[in-house]
């Protein structure tokens, strides 16, 4: 790798080039995931942060995270029969507490299976 120093002054000051990709945003568990390796996983944070790659690193745990959130969600939904829509409009306050419930419980499995590890 060759670093270029332009001159101000006294000083020699290197010419740093950043490369932006265009990726997906970041979302939640990114952000979550970002946390998490700042605090506890400094070396990978470094490499990822040195090589140019932590953005698309945080997008595909984001994506990662929101495809297995959306499975599991799709999973419950077909197992359960009180979350149909039949059920949806005759007790509606037993269908949104099943569905808080249920993306409470997948929550939590994406941030201890995913996040902070």
């Amino acid at each position: 790798m060759k670093i270029n120093y332009i001159k101000k002054g006294d000083y020699l000051i290197s010419e740093l080039d950043i490369t932006t990709s265009i990726t997906n945003s970041i979302n939640r568990y990114g952000l979550l995931r970002l946390n998490y390796i700042k605090k506890n996983k400094k070396q990978l944070y470094r490499n990822l942060l040195m090589n140019n790659q932590l953005t698309d690193y945080l997008s595909s745990v984001s994506n990662e995270c929101d495809i297995k959130f959306e499975t599991m969600m799709n999973n419950y939904k077909k197992k359960d029969r009180r979350l149909s829509e039949k059920n949806k409009m005759n007790n509606q306050m037993e269908w949104v507490k099943l569905m808080n419930n249920y993306k409470n419980v997948i929550d939590e499995v994406i941030l201890k299976e995913d996040i902070y590890i």
